[in-house]
């Protein structure tokens, strides 16, 4: 195993075994460009289980994800368990090839035993998906680090000497100078990077209901739970105009999730501004945030997110507390919501806005994740929630 090391662009240095893709050293990084491998935003998630679907999300892009659970891998990992999105576009091409959407693996203790025979180990995986990742670090001290500092830029290399135990004085000052010239996650515009480049129409002839989905980064059990509750999808890439998607003629949109700073998202959206009010509306996570834009609201950098599947979250009609799974960095500001979005859900834990809703505009949101995958599922009752208020079809027409 070799030795790896997290630096963080503060200085804190975690020295642990290597796993996964071998680290880079600092000299194989290139300077300012986006890898999405070894470099990136250091966050925590809480989650105990579901870490392969944590690492496909493609709402961790440009992350390093450190478990707070410390022993990860127990179960290996299987491609039917991913959330990368659709698979495939119109012309059969791979949508996007990265399974893996995490720029590096942070744990405590990676299990490296047999798995089942149709799974593969943690190790292989990112092996196999070119990510880093680092076991056999002090996980609590650094989750501890970066809530009481907040998320930080981090990096995992190797020394350039091949045999040190430790980082030399100049290879964590030059690891520093890189991270602090290495864009911050405000400000970074992200969703180019992930989801389909090209429609992928469903034109089935049915009376199911049709859903047009805006892929920002979807995560590929949005689009599952969709096709339980018996609706037709089409997805449409995140550069598409808002009179694209009313030319599919579908009887509701769905805003999906995906990574970055939604504040750099100017053009999605105005798409979502030119879709409120024309047809019912649903946003999850990237999705609430770009229909509070729409409407006018600000969104601001959370100090360290929520990342993780035991968020409690409260329904502000019912009163009801559920837990949720989550993952986000950036929250929408409440107070600069306009009157006709009125608060659907809160966080229980810290007050931030989780939802909104307008029955007379039609439109419908949360910031955490109700398709879960990772779990839990007390929150699956909102996809009914939103097709229960499409219209009928033929007054709809």
């Amino acid at each position: 195993m070799e030795r790896t090391f997290l630096v963080l662009e503060s200085g804190e240095v975690f020295a642990g075994s290597g796993f996964g893709y071998s680290a880079p050293t600092l000299d194989e990084v290139v300077p300012r460009q986006l890898r999405f491998s070894a470099v990136g935003e250091v966050v925590f998630n809480t989650a105990m289980v579901g870490y392969h679907e944590v690492l496909t999300d493609p709402s961790y892009t440009g992350q390093l994800v450190v478990m707070t659970y410390p022993h990860i891998g127990n179960y290996g990992t299987k491609d039917e368990w991913s959330e990368s999105g659709p698979l495939h576009d119109t012309h059969g091409c791979i949508v996007d090839p990265r399974p893996v959407k995490a720029a590096g693996f942070i744990v405590r203790s990676l299990y490296r035993g047999p798995v089942a025979d149709d799974r593969v180990t943690v190790d292989a995986y990112l092996r196999t998906n070119e990510i880093p990742g680092i076991s056999d670090i002090d996980t609590r001290r650094l989750t501890l680090l970066l809530r009481d500092k907040g998320s930080k830029g981090g990096v995992l290399i190797r020394s350039r000497f091949s045999q040190a135990q430790e980082l030399s004085r100049p290879e964590v000052d030059a690891a520093m100078k890189y991270l602090k010239a290495y864009p911050s996650m405000a400000g970074l515009n992200l969703v180019p990077m992930v989801g389909t480049k090209y429609e992928i129409p469903n034109n089935e002839i049915s009376d199911k209901l049709h859903i047009a989905l805006f892929d920002c980064g979807v995560k590929a059990n949005i689009i599952q739970e969709f096709s339980k509750l018996n609706c037709r999808i089409s997805v449409f890439p995140s550069d598409s105009s808002a009179e694209r998607i009313l030319q599919s003629n579908p009887d509701g949109v769905m805003i999906s999730n995906g990574p970055g700073d939604p504040g750099t998202l100017i053009e999605q959206t105005e798409v979502v501004k030119n879709l409120i009010g024309k047809i019912p509306v649903f946003g999850i996570c990237l999705g609430h945030q770009l229909i509070a834009q729409a409407l006018g609201a600000k969104t601001y950098k959370m100090k360290f997110g929520h990342h993780g599947i035991n968020h409690p979250v409260r329904d502000e009609r019912t009163k009801r507390v559920f837990v949720t799974s989550q993952n986000h960095g950036f929250a929408v500001d409440e107070k600069s919501l306009p009157k006709e979005a009125e608060v659907w859900f809160r966080n229980a834990n810290d007050g931030t806005n989780e939802g909104i809703y307008s029955d007379s505009l039609a439109l419908y949101t949360a910031q955490f994740h109700p398709e879960s995958a990772p779990g839990p599922y007390d929150s699956h009752w909102i996809f009914k929630a939103f097709l229960n208020a499409i219209p009928p079809r033929k007054e709809k027409r």
